[in-house]
């Protein structure tokens, strides 16, 4: 029977499945070549972009995580813990250095703004000499303030708002003293800590508050000051200038204060500053918040007690 079988002939050339098996470990090796590239990472050229990149955008940022980062393979499973390193901050050590070298230019206004407030100051107490002597005012130089202080004695009744006649006179010549100076004026008035509940005054912030605008009043009333520098504060018993231990004491806190302010003193002095530079080399720079004073207690719109003879 074989002899009667005809022999078959061959194609020539490459099988076509040949072709498909070739495919098909070109696209294995492929698959396995970038597997195994993904499974490395060069650490150190990884760094090298890394601080490419925050130099190119300004100063690295710190993000907090719950875990710190870990090892070079990504593939695996388990990590070792990676070494964290801190950045320079330069660009904030000058910023900090540039600063700073305005200190001695704030330092000389204030001492000159204190050589002005001075020699205002000396002529306000030539003026005021005689009420000085009385016992009727005082006149204060603190920091960049002028301050009068009028005392109870002779300018208010005990417990009312209403300005003794008198006294109105003592207000005409602070008004003249005062009408050369510059800054604002600041009314303020302040009581003892004797408590107080009448028909006129439910506290002492209503009485402080009133004798306040009474003294603001007169000092205003046919007077070439400019309205705007007028400033009104009420303190009550805050404020002390003793302690309310004994009658002498209170009758000093009991006052009203017109103060020529030529500077914003509430945060501090110009001379308070100090002209320092600290170098930062390497260490980390903690931000500095600013911290306000607590808001001063104001009292608005508080008509006096005053009753026309």
């Amino acid at each position: 029977m074989s002899d009667d079988c005809e022999p078959t002939k061959c194609p020539e050339g490459i099988p076509a499945w040949v072709m498909t098996f070739a495919d098909l470990m070109s696209l294995l090796l492929a698959f396995f070549v970038l597997l195994f590239s993904f499974s490395e990472m060069d650490v150190q050229k990884y760094k090298q972009v890394a601080g490419s990149m925050s130099e190119a955008f300004g100063v690295q940022r710190q993000v907090k995580v719950k875990d710190p980062p870990k090892g070079i393979n990504i593939i695996a499973r388990e990590f070792s813990p990676g070494t964290a390193k801190t950045t320079p901050l330069n660009q904030v050590r000058q910023s900090t250095a540039d600063d700073t070298q305005q200190f001695p230019v704030l330092g000389t206004n204030y001492d000159k703004k204190k050589s002005d407030l001075e020699k205002e100051g000396e002529k306000i107490k030539l003026a005021l000499k005689k009420e000085i002597e009385e016992g009727l005012i005082d006149v204060d130089i603190e920091d960049l303030r002028i301050v009068i202080r009028i005392q109870e004695k002779g300018s208010f009744p005990s417990g009312s708002a209403r300005m003794i006649e008198p006294f109105r006179e003592v207000i005409v010549k602070i008004n003249k003293a005062i009408q050369p100076t510059n800054g604002q004026i600041v009314v303020s008035g302040h009581t003892d800590d004797r408590p107080i509940h009448t028909s006129h005054f439910r506290s002492n912030w209503e009485l402080s508050a009133s004798r306040a605008v009474t003294v603001l009043h007169e000092l205003s009333k046919d007077s070439v000051i400019e309205k705007e520098r007028f400033e009104i504060k009420a303190y009550a018993d805050t404020r002390p200038l003793a302690p309310n231990d004994t009658p002498e004491n209170r009758a000093k806190n009991r006052r009203v204060e017109v103060a020529l302010v030529y500077g914003q003193d509430r945060a501090g002095s110009l001379k308070d500053i100090p002209p320092i530079v600290k170098e930062i080399e390497n260490k980390p720079v903690p931000s500095k918040g600013s911290s306000e004073p607590p808001a001063e207690p104001v009292i608005e719109d508080i008509k006096p007690q005053i009753k026309e003879d």
